[in-house]
């Protein structure tokens, strides 16, 4: 199963937001900052993952607004 959420990417000099499996970016910014701010928006108003990738396109940061898995078991086991 493909997880949902949102991805921000480098696009030469500026910085995208992108849907997972989407060929095309849902909006473009100049900053790294505005990009990341906008796809939380969309991911806690999705209640999807969010994916934040560096300048070379590899994965940094992910966080999570939606049903966590990790934390679901985490929570049965205490």
């Amino acid at each position: 199963m493909r997880v949902k959420g949102q991805h921000v990417l480098p696009s030469g000099a500026r910085w995208s937001v992108r849907k997972s499996g989407a060929s095309r970016a849902t909006r473009i910014f100049s900053t790294r900052d505005e990009a990341i701010n906008e796809a939380r928006k969309i991911a806690k108003n999705q209640g999807t993952e969010l994916y934040i990738h560096g300048k070379d396109g590899l994965i940094r940061e992910r966080d999570s607004y939606g049903n966590d898995p990790k934390r679901s078991k985490e929570s049965k086991a205490q």
